[in-house]
C-alpha cells in the first residue's frame, strides 16, 4: 500500500510541474509580452587574414634627412610619405606618414618606398625593413632662395605690390616654363632643390616686370634682389588745373606702339608703369581727352588729364 501511494505522489508531482510552463505563459499573454520578437545573434564576418595585429612581427626604421651630403640632421618641416613599391592601379599606396625631423616608423618587413619633402624640395628612396632595427637617411640636395625688389637708388618697393614667380630654368618648345612656384611674397625663404631657376618679379599689375635667372646650391640660403624701372602713376581728369577728379570716367593706357595694355573706370587711375613714354584716353560723357606722358623710374606723380576743347579728340577716332 506505501509503494502505491508513491507512485500517486509522484504522479501528482510531476504534473504540478509539468502545468508551471502553462501558467507563465498565461501570465505573459495577459501582459501582451507574448507578441514580443527579439532579434537574433548576428553572425560575425570571418578575418580577411591570420596575420596578426600585433607589432611584434614588425620593425622599427628610422628615417632622417640632410641639405647636403655628410650635413646635420634637418630637425623640423620635414614631411615623411612612405609608399608601398607595388600598385595595381598605378598610384603607390600610401601606408604611413609623419611630419617633422627625424621620425620613426614601424613597418611590416618589405620593401617601401620613402618621399620627403622640405617645402618645394624633396627626395626618394627605396628602403629595406627588416625585424631588426635600421637607419636610413635621404641626402636632399636642397637650399633656400630669398628674393626682393628695390626701385633705382635702393627705394624700397611696397610688399603688398611685390610678387615673384618662380618657374623651371629650361623653356619648352614653345617658350613656355614651368610654373613650380607663384605668387612668392617678398623676403621670404622658399625652399628648393639646387639648381638653377627662371624668377620673374611683379611690381603692380601692368607691366612692370622683371625676369631673371638664379641659382640655388644646396645648404645654402641664396638672397637676390632686382631693381625695377619704374613708377607709380595716378591719373585723373580735372576742368582746370589742380581741379577736383571727375567721376565716372573710363580710361585706357597706350603703349608707346599704340597698344591698349591698361583700362579702368574710375574718378582716378592708379598703377605702376615701367619706364617710357605713354598716351592716356579719358573718356567722360561721351567726350574724349587724351594726354601724353612720360614715366621716369622712381619718380611717382600725378597725371591732369584737362577736360578742355584743346585735349579732346572725336569719339570716332579715340573709338579707333
Amino acid at each position: 500500500m506505501f509503494e502505491g501511494t508513491l507512485r500517486l505522489f509522484l504522479i501528482w508531482l510531476a504534473a504540478a510541474l509539468l502545468m508551471v510552463p502553462v501558467s507563465l505563459a498565461a501570465a505573459q499573454n495577459v501582459d501582451g509580452l507574448s507578441d514580443l520578437k527579439l532579434p537574433g545573434i548576428s553572425g560575425y564576418a570571418p578575418p580577411k587574414s591570420e596575420t596578426s595585429l600585433a607589432l611584434g612581427s614588425s620593425g622599427a626604421i628610422t628615417l632622417s634627412a640632410q641639405l647636403t651630403d655628410k650635413g646635420a640632421d634637418i630637425t623640423r618641416g620635414i614631411v615623411w610619405r612612405v609608399f608601398k613599391p607595388e600598385s595595381a592601379d598605378g598610384k603607390l599606396p600610401m601606408v604611413a606618414s609623419a611630419h617633422g625631423g627625424t621620425a620613426v616608423f614601424q613597418l611590416e618587413p618589405g620593401s617601401y618606398l620613402v618621399h620627403a619633402s622640405y617645402g618645394r624640395a624633396g627626395a626618394t628612396k627605396r628602403i629595406t625593413v627588416g625585424k631588426e632595427a635600421k637607419r636610413e637617411s635621404l641626402v636632399l640636395d636642397a637650399g633656400g632662395l630669398k628674393l626682393d625688389a628695390v626701385l633705382s637708388g635702393g627705394v624700397r618697393i611696397p610688399p603688398k605690390k611685390l610678387r615673384f614667380s618662380i618657374y623651371e630654368s629650361h623653356a619648352a618648345a614653345d617658350g613656355d616654363r614651368a610654373l613650380i612656384i607663384p605668387d612668392v611674397e617678398p623676403n621670404s625663404v622658399v625652399r628648393l632643390n639646387a639648381g638653377t631657376y627662371h624668377v620673374v618679379s611683379t611690381y603692380g599689375a601692368v607691366n612692370a616686370v622683371i625676369r631673371s635667372d638664379i641659382r640655388v646650391e644646396a645648404g645654402k640660403l641664396t638672397e637676390a634682389t632686382v631693381e625695377h624701372r619704374a613708377a607709380e602713376m595716378t591719373m585723373k581728369l580735372v576742368r582746370e588745373p589742380g581741379g577736383e577728379a571727375i567721376a565716372d570716367t573710363s580710361w585706357s593706357l597706350l603703349n608707346e606702339s599704340g597698344d591698349p595694355i591698361k583700362e579702368t573706370v574710375g574718378a582716378f587711375a592708379s598703377m605702376v608703369l615701367a619706364e617710357g613714354d605713354y598716351t592716356i584716353i579719358a573718356k567722360n560723357r561721351d567726350r574724349i581727352y587724351q594726354k601724353e606722358f612720360a614715366v621716369v623710374a622712381g619718380h611717382n606723380q600725378d597725371i591732369e588729364v584737362l577736360a578742355t576743347e584743346a585735349s579732346a579728340i572725336d569719339s570716332e577716332e579715340g573709338a579707333d
